[in-house]
């Protein structure tokens, strides 16, 4: 799909705004309340099919919606079905939620949610990963479905908590029935336009500037907890200009707060800090599939194959040195690719190996690097708690050994494109397990790449063991937890083994809003606009 005219597109974009706002602007109470926060970074697109990545499903999912939903502790809830069960070992009936209608109007149907399996499972979609067991979907009626599995998937529920459903009529008018792909420098309608079932709607769209969001009066839940009537996100990427709109009331809440200014937001008589453990575990990734790294000084090899390079690289890094002197003690150092709290972590495993630079220098020597080597690190620099910072930290250590790393920082807006795209050597990434289970990282992240399926789509490095193949297929269709906890433990302990990531820590969730300001932090990063409650000064309440 080509492109479309950005120019053209971007104005037809702000019409749209304007007469869709002047529509919603009859039905908007008197005392309209306003909800203005902040983040580092930007959602990169409109598109919930188009970036498998937290910011980006935070965002869109206010706007669009799931069939089966999260609450307020991370647990299964309705949301567009109704209800769910196995019939089958490989049959799930979902019964649509009836009533329900589209932004623009259009009422949703089973039709719906069979086009956005569709499109979610097509070339160009970032979201395979959550659709990947399912073989087909079969219309019942217009409020219920079957959803057949390639094998047993008890999982199915959490898995496809953030698969979102689009309108099969929008997407056709509006030139939007493939996902935008990122990696290929595409757009369509979908990035600045959407229309979702969801308690927001989207308003206007400036990317990297200003994204703002109207209530949807027509939600079909008539019980959620905001009093708020339009949001205004704003992505300030410089940390000091973020807690400055903050302190001076330009904005009402902002994330992350940067760590060494925890204690002086904390102490402003206007503001509180939520502080609270994160499911996100930030790690690195190293090619192992070219026989030539794209950035490095050894030619005609890749260093990155030898699992002793590999462990080298692993204890030249002091993950506590990273906790106390970047993250200031806001996180907690990791032998795993998971967090504690995700479904089948092996509690046993999670002991690193001690840092020892001078077994690092002796491991780069038998791998015949014994002067080390230059290699090309790529890294964000507003997507994670210090992102750039930890990078800078790796880099110094692994000159410690003889590894010079030249350092490629840039926003995410072009990273991920980037690393998605596997034009990389050696990079940082965060993963939270949308699922809460054990299976989403080892799918996602540690199984043999497969852009057909969407297995191992985020395994950037392309590591790759059969055995953990798998075990990782074996645990998706496992109904006994007994043997499905001693499966997964299995597979970590041969990725662990094998030195196929290399985990550093999990941050910490560091949230500053005012004192009239009420929500909901999840350990996910997530944040639904419909729990923001922000206290009218004017009237008291």
């Amino acid at each position: 799909m080509n492109g479309w005219d950005k120019p053209r597109l971007l104005a037809r974009l702000v019409l749209a705004g304007v007469v869709a706002f002047s529509v919603l602007a009859a039905v908007v109470p008197a005392r309209a309340q306003t909800f203005k926060f902040a983040n580092q970074g930007d959602a990169i697109s409109m598109d919930p099919h188009s970036l498998n990545e937290s910011l980006q499903l935070s965002v869109t999912g206010n706007i669009y919606e799931p069939l089966v939903a999260r609450g307020k502790n991370l647990e299964l809830v309705p949301g567009l079905a109704t209800d769910w069960k196995q019939t089958s070992p490989t049959v799930w009936r979902f019964n649509l939620r009836k009533g329900v209608t589209f932004h623009d109007g259009t009422p949703f149907t089973a039709d719906d949610v069979i086009f956005s399996y569709q499109r979610a499972r097509g070339d160009g979609s970032d979201v395979k990963t959550y659709v990947q067991e399912i073989a087909e979907i079969r219309k019942i009626n217009d409020s219920a479905i079957d959803v057949v599995t390639k094998a047993p998937f008890p999982i199915l529920p959490d898995v496809i908590s953030l698969w979102y459903i689009m309108s099969k009529k929008w997407c056709e008018d509006n030139r939007a029935v493939q996902p935008v792909d990122k990696r290929k420098g595409i757009e369509n309608t979908a990035s600045f336009r959407a229309n979702g079932t969801g308690p927001f709607r989207l308003r206007t769209r400036d990317p990297g500037v200003r994204t703002t969001m109207v209530r949807n009066f027509n939600y079909w839940d008539k019980k959620i907890d905001t009093n708020v009537d339009e949001v205004i996100f704003t992505p300030i990427g410089n940390a000091s200009t973020r807690v400055a709109a903050l302190l001076s009331g330009e904005i009402d809440m902002m994330e992350p707060v940067p760590v060494q200014d925890v204690g002086r937001v904390g102490a402003s008589p206007n503001l509180k800090v939520m502080q609270g453990p994160e499911l996100r575990t930030i790690f690195l990734g190293m090619d192992q599939k070219r026989d030539e790294l794209l950035f490095s000084s050894v030619k005609g090899k890749n260093p990155f194959k030898d699992r002793r390079v590999r462990l080298a690289f692993y204890q030249a890094i002091d993950t506590n040195a990273i906790q106390k002197a970047v993250m200031r003690g806001a996180s907690t150092p990791s032998a795993l690719m998971i967090a504690p709290g995700i479904k089948g972590f092996p509690a046993d495993l999670n002991k690193r190996l001690p840092y020892d630079p001078e077994a690092s220098k002796k491991l780069l020597g038998e791998a015949g690097y014994p002067q080390g080597f230059e290699v090309g690190m790529n890294c964000p620099n507003d997507r994670y708690v210090n992102d750039e910072d930890i990078c800078k930290a790796v880099a110094t250590m692994l000159a410690r050994v003889g590894v010079k790393v030249s350092l490629m920082t840039e926003t995410k807006g072009t990273y991920f494109p980037k690393i998605l795209s596997r034009n990389t050597s050696f990079y940082l990434l965060g993963w939270t397990p949308g699922t809460y289970d054990s299976h989403n990282p080892l799918n996602a992240l540690m199984a043999t790449p497969d852009d057909k399926t969407g297995r191992g789509q985020f395994n950037l490095g392309s590591y790759s063991n059969a055995k953990v193949d798998d075990l990782t297929a074996q645990i998706a269709s496992e109904t006994d937890q007994a043997k499905r906890n001693q499966m997964i433990r299995e597979a970590m302990k041969i990725h662990e083994d094998d030195v196929g990531h290399l985990p550093l820590h999990q941050q910490a969730l560091a949230w500053a809003m005012k004192k009239s300001v009420t929500l909901v932090q999840l350990a996910d990063n997530f944040m639904p606009l419909k729990y923001v409650v922000v206290k009218d000064a004017k009237k008291g309440d």
